[in-house]
């Protein structure tokens, strides 16, 4: 009986280990489909350090406005369950046609709203994004001229402004 009980001991730590490496094995076969997905979409992802640079660059100017919630900054709304990364990444997607620029793009789109950059309807393109699509990435006095707040130029807008495009543009 003792040598059954340690061949069952050793049996089960087999099984164990067996477990394991198929359980390891589902997780890289589940986890090989992402960049496919990515591929698929004609999407890449933003580069993670850069995206963080962002969401903290968003944060330190804009503030958590606790008792207006669920708007936070000057007015955008954050959805149910979503968090500012997401918000972000959902704007990153949508601005992804603009290459190295996506991400710089829907920061600002992050603060000033979407259609006021792209257009919609009555609502014309911005220079920015007319520079942007004839292939013209010599943006700086575009992406800056978004500092005013009822036609004055804010000198806190204007500062967030060229931090923003210190640390997001890829030359």
């Amino acid at each position: 009986t003792l040598f059954h009980s340690a061949d069952n001991g050793t049996r089960s730590l087999r099984q164990n280990g067996l477990m394991r490496n198929k359980l390891f094995i589902l997780w890289l076969w589940a986890f090989s489909f992402v960049p496919r997905l990515f591929a698929q979409t004609g999407i890449s992802p933003p580069d993670a350090v850069l995206f963080n640079k962002a969401v903290a660059c968003i944060k330190e100017a804009e503030g958590w406005h606790g008792n207006h919630l669920p708007y936070v900054g000057y007015g955008h709304k954050i959805l149910p369950h979503e968090k500012l990364t997401a918000d972000l990444r959902k704007l990153h997607k949508m601005c992804s046609r603009f290459g190295k620029d996506a991400l710089l793009v829907a920061t600002l789109a992050y603060n000033v709203g979407y259609y006021r950059l792209v257009g919609y309807g009555k609502m014309p393109k911005s220079r920015l994004i007319q520079k942007l699509e004839s292939g013209n990435r010599d943006i700086y006095e575009e992406y800056i001229s978004f500092r005013c707040y009822k036609g004055k130029v804010v000198p806190s807008i204007e500062r967030r402004r060229k931090k923003e495009f210190e640390l997001l543009y890829i030359p």
